[in-house]
């Protein structure tokens, strides 16, 4: 039952989860659950049905008054399908977009206040124009403000600079760095993280941020860095196609350490795996992989030779995104899970509490490192 806001919180909390969230979002209401000593949980009820031409409508089933409502959902679950002039359709980013709109407009402006958690943005590869080009994730963004919105909640956005789209609505970008490290000890017993052993790389430019912020988290780790040199005559799939990968550095940097490549998206892993391949050249030890968000869009047998050649021995992806069983189930992947993270992300959220540790975990990182050199 939804009852009056506590009056510790922004208003009485209710978690909905779109379809296609459904396991992340079991997990978040179970730790949620277990931290307030509440058996019923916060997940709110509701249903987009589709009529048999693909229509739709949002439904939400309990009341709303005064909540503080949290939308989580992956609009990049192709594995929902749907029925549309009985012909089974797999959802699209677009098909799951609409339907987070139509559960905003079904609060029907109720809630004290709305936050979308969306782990991977709508629209997030086309964040900047060149040229005659649609900018889909900024009119989204401003889309989302202008139904009532009032905090937006991603991972790893591919440019944070695009929170200028809304420069007045709530808008945080977290990384799951502390998981990914996490991780990477759990599954590599004999890893150490130091400039004597091991180097964190960027596959191109654009993701030096990304880079620098594992390297800072670490203890100002040595980075590299690729250049990729792109065939300006040529565009494939909407990108000027690549010619060259070009390491910017010293082999000798790379022999004989355990090196991390981090990147945001990976699709075809075409690209990644050819890096891969450069570093192993080079006299690289072992190799791993941080990736936020995993499509594995060619499928997994690039990856599975890869594997099997001693390219890549390890690959991390955060469960913020869809990924199927068959490749959770590969020898070389890594699951690193998000959900308590969100969680408490949440929690704070809800309590109207600073999340800034959170978006920076600093001491937690180091907490985890001086652990490991304890045991």
């Amino acid at each position: 039952m939804f009852v009056q806001d506590d009056v510790h919180t922004v208003g009485q909390l209710g978690i909905i989860v779109m379809k296609g969230c459904e396991e992340i979002g079991q997990k978040v209401n179970d730790y949620l659950k277990e931290w307030r000593l509440n058996d019923e949980g916060f997940i709110i009820k509701s249903e987009c049905p589709r009529f048999s031409n693909g229509e739709a409508k949002a439904v939400v089933n309990q009341s709303v008054r005064g909540g503080d409502i949290f939308i989580i959902c992956d609009c990049y679950n192709y594995d929902v399908t749907f029925k549309m002039y009985d012909i089974t359709v797999p959802m699209s980013p677009d098909t799951h977009y609409r339907d987070i709109l139509r559960v905003i407009s079904a609060l029907s402006g109720k809630p004290k206040r709305i936050n979308v958690i969306m782990p991977r943005l709508y629209g997030s590869r086309q964040d900047k124009r060149i040229g005659r080009e649609s900018l889909d994730c900024a009119m989204s963004l401003q889309e989302l403000a202008g139904m009532g919105v009032s905090n937006i909640l991603t991972f790893d956005a591919h440019d944070p600079m695009v929170q200028n789209a809304i420069p007045i609505t709530g808008f945080d970008t977290v990384m799951p760095s502390y998981q990914m490290i996490k991780s990477l000890y759990d599954n590599v017993d004999d890893i150490e993280l130091n400039s004597e052993k091991a180097l964190i790389i960027s596959p191109d430019e654009g993701g030096m941020r990304r880079s620098m912020h594992y390297s800072s988290l670490l203890g100002n780790l040595n980075l590299g860095m690729f250049y990729k040199r792109r065939d300006t005559t040529n565009v494939k799939e909407g990108r000027n196609s690549i010619v060259e990968h070009e390491f910017l550095g010293s082999e000798h940097e790379v022999r004989g350490k355990d090196i991390i490549i981090v990147d945001d998206i990976m699709a075809t892993g075409e690209s990644i795996l050819e890096v891969a391949r450069q570093i192993k050249r080079m006299g690289a030890k072992r190799i791993f992989i941080f990736v936020t968000f995993g499509e594995f869009s060619g499928g997994a047998n690039s990856f599975d030779n890869a594997y099997e050649e001693g390219i890549v021995n390890r690959i991390f992806v955060a469960n913020t995104t869809y990924k199927p069983t068959h490749i959770k189930q590969r020898k070389w992947f890594c699951d690193v899970d998000v959900s308590k993270y969100l969680a408490r992300l949440i929690e704070n959220l809800n309590y109207d509490k600073s999340i800034s540790e959170l978006l920076k975990p600093v001491q937690r990182v180091t907490d985890l490192i001086n652990n490991r050199k304890k045991n």
